[in-house]
């Protein structure tokens, strides 16, 4: 405040010399000036000071960003395929399926006389390779969703021939062994040459408003792949226990908020409880504060609730660890199962599921990611032959039951990354049986 006066009557006394034509000597003291030159110094430094604290603060936010898109690549195999989608008339618009040029590539080298589609879906993937593979002889195609066996059915009919034994079954893919041996029973003796899993969801399921899966649509609180199942997403909301609500937000649908969202769930039940998506996001935009990215913000806690209810619903990450299961059994010597996952608890299970069937055992180092230790040496001469004849191995881990292809997963091209943002979160893992 002394300064400010100070300044003040400076300025004053500035004008008055002015105005009397400089004929007036104003003698001012040199300590007053010193004393408005510190305070300016002071409020400059205080500035310069803020400005660099920022501008640290800035490097370093720029430098762990970096970091983990560093980390991320590391943990990944990004494909450099050249992206391919289906042929015009074999698979509907709506529907685009992920990653079909590197699940080609997966299969290109593989004599595939019988092949299991375990999500059918649309036929997408499986068009493509009846149409690759010539010598193709068997073909099943399952699906837990009635609509979408329907229109596979469609697809595949349209590509059938008179050396192709085709069976589409609504079944999940957990009963895999059950419907090989019901449809094809010739086949459990030799093996499948080829399986496949694409464990995303369909734009058919999705965009239908009265499935419940749609964040942004209304509908009833169901989620259920399989409609003959009893249990609801309704269900989970209104009626289970407190504790293992909260055990879905948090784990299944790895919400950092989970607590609150369990509170204010339960709360609702005292007034009739929630019975639609509407209600059920309306709850979720309540209690997310606009500072947390607006409408965006709320969505992504939503779409992370819905995952969570939507995997308790379909029991899906157990039903996926006995499928893998499964699978390998009735593998062919030299089949292949690859599966293609969407999010990191889905990935997690493939990843080490493929580990376990291969008899390796996981050591977390420092608290994040994961090495094997295999029963016997990795055998060079096999992983060298594979990455010689397919440029598409990378890395491989190899047991004595068989071979995981995909050491770290296949990840989409950038550019069916930028063309598809269905596939930005695909990850491709492959086995092979020995």
């Amino acid at each position: 405040m002394a300064g400010v006066i100070r300044a003040k009557q400076l300025f004053l006394c500035s004008s008055i010399l002015s105005s009397n034509n400089n004929k007036v000597l104003l003698r001012i003291p040199r300590r007053s000036i010193n004393v408005i030159a510190g305070n300016l110094n002071s409020s400059e430094t205080k500035k310069k000071e803020k400005e660099k604290r920022k501008r640290r603060k800035e490097i370093e936010v720029a430098r762990e960003t970096a970091e983990a898109v560093v980390n991320k690549e590391k943990r990944r195999t990004r494909s450099s395929r050249e992206y391919e989608i289906a042929d015009g008339d074999e698979v509907p618009s709506s529907h685009v399926p992920v990653m079909l040029g590197e699940v080609l590539d997966i299969f290109s080298s593989v004599r595939l006389r019988s092949f299991v589609d375990c999500t059918l879906g649309a036929a997408g993937h499986s068009s493509s390779i009846i149409q690759r593979h010539s010598e193709l002889k068997h073909f099943v195609g399952m699906d837990v969703d009635p609509v979408a066996r329907k229109l596979g059915h469609f697809h595949i009919d349209s590509l059938m021939h008179p050396t192709l034994k085709a069976s589409i079954v609504l079944k999940n893919f957990k009963y895999i062994k059950s419907v090989v041996a019901d449809t094809q029973p010739e086949l459990l003796d030799v093996g499948v040459d080829g399986i496949l899993m694409d464990l995303g969801m369909s734009s058919m399921q999705v965009n239908n408003p009265e499935r419940g899966f749609s964040v942004l649509q209304e509908g009833p609180l169901d989620m259920r792949m399989d409609p003959q199942a009893t249990l609801t997403a309704e269900d989970i909301v209104n009626s289970w226990p407190e504790s293992e609500l909260g055990r879905v937000l948090r784990d299944y649908g790895e919400e950092s908020n989970w607590y609150l969202l369990q509170t204010r769930i339960v709360k609702a039940r005292l007034n009739g409880g929630l019975h639609s998506t509407g209600e059920l996001v309306d709850l979720i935009r309540g209690m997310s504060p606009a500072s947390r990215g607006g409408r965006q913000g709320w969505i992504k806690t939503a779409t992370r609730v819905f995952q969570g209810l939507r995997i308790a619903v379909n029991d899906e990450l157990k039903t996926l660890q006995n499928s893998l299961y499964s699978s390998f059994d009735v593998l062919a010597p030299g089949g292949r199962l690859a599966v293609i996952s969407f999010h990191s608890l889905e990935d997690r299970v493939v990843k080490q599921t493929f580990l376990d069937i291969l008899g390796f055992q996981r050591e977390e180092i420092n608290g994040e990611g994961s090495s094997v230790k295999p029963e016997r040496q990795i055998e060079e001469r096999v992983e060298k032959e594979l990455k010689e004849k397919e440029a598409w191995i990378k890395q491989t881990v190899i047991g004595s039951k068989g071979v995981i292809l995909t050491k770290r997963p296949i990840t989409p091209s950038e550019e069916e990354e930028r063309l598809n943002r269905r596939a930005r979160s695909a990850k491709l893992r492959v086995i092979q049986k020995l």
